[in-house]
């Protein structure tokens, strides 16, 4: 039983109770404090991943402009000026400038209508007499003989690689002349002979031979098939970053549902095996970021 006068043991609650409000305020700084820290890991985060996609992406089109200034596209003896025209006008579509033509006929205007938006290479267009006075003149490191007509095992000139081959070994950093020939007869067994190698494309053998801007196309799509981008606003790849962000939103959302652990965690796998495959662009990881984030904040008001 407690008296009135017992004014100590009042006195020793109200310090006990003073020392609990003291604990719980240090808890909720704690907290506040881990929070704030947090979310400043999480901009640090943010910030180093935004400027390593950058540099990631400044160096792949220092890399690909290199590797645009550093293709010749060379025309021997060309037969008909119109054909050099469409040539340019698919050099033009990859971003290609470099046009060598070899002994060529005289550039009439058909070349320059041909190649529309291409005129320009057209008109910087480098002419040589021989291969060998180009080659001198450009110190070509590698060189590349386009055939409609592959050679089997005996033909060691003519056994030909893939266009697809070809795209995933060229060097970007060496000087690379892609040769096609003729309309009539296409390079010589010494032209391609004194290339390093040989490309093809598989065509049906009953009409093997295609016209050289249909050919330069397939090559010039598999060598930049995986360099160039879209010319899209919103379609770069999202960043290793940015999928680890948006994988985090999903697994504190996973963590509101009243399920066993394990099944969080395949939640979570699949979840992220979805994003891997689908290749999201970064726009779409920031909208469904969003939306991940709004979801927590609902779930988090009941």
């Amino acid at each position: 039983m407690i008296n009135m006068g017992d004014t100590a043991v009042s006195e020793q609650k109200v310090v006990e109770t003073s020392t609990i409000n003291s604990s719980e305020n240090k808890e909720d700084s704690k907290t506040e404090s881990t929070s704030t820290s947090t979310k400043k890991s999480k901009t640090r985060t943010q910030s180093r991943g935004k400027a390593r996609a950058k540099l990631i992406r400044e160096n792949e089109e220092k890399e690909v402009s290199q590797f645009k200034e550093n293709i010749y596209i060379v025309f021997v003896e060309c037969e008909t000026p119109g054909n050099i025209g469409f040539l340019a006008r698919t050099m033009a579509n990859f971003g290609l400038k470099n046009l060598i033509l070899i002994n060529p006929p005289t550039l009439t205007n058909d070349a320059y209508y041909q190649a529309t938006h291409g005129k320009y290479i057209v008109e910087n267009a480098k002419v040589y007499k021989t291969l060998d006075e180009f080659y001198q003149s450009q110190r070509i490191d590698f060189k590349v003989a386009s055939t409609g007509m592959a050679g089997g095992s005996y033909n060691l000139a003519r056994i030909p690689i893939k266009p697809e081959e070809l795209g995933k070994s060229l060097n970007a950093s060496n000087k690379i002349a892609i040769l096609f020939g003729r309309e009539g007869d296409g390079l010589s067994n010494k032209e391609i002979n004194d290339c390093d190698i040989c490309v093809s494309i598989p065509t049906d053998p009953t009409y093997p031979i295609m016209n050289i801007s249909h050919a330069a196309a397939i090559i010039f799509y598999e060598l930049f098939k995986n360099k160039h981008e879209f010319g899209v606003e919103g379609l770069n790849e999202s960043s290793a970053v940015e999928k680890d962000l948006l994988l985090n939103d999903m697994k504190e959302l996973i963590d509101y549902l009243d399920i066993p652990e394990h099944k969080k965690k395949n939640g979570l796998k699949t979840f992220n095996n979805i994003i891997s495959r689908a290749f999201i662009t970064s726009r779409e990881a920031h909208t469904f970021k969003g939306i991940l984030r709004r979801l927590k904040n609902k779930l988090g008001e009941q």
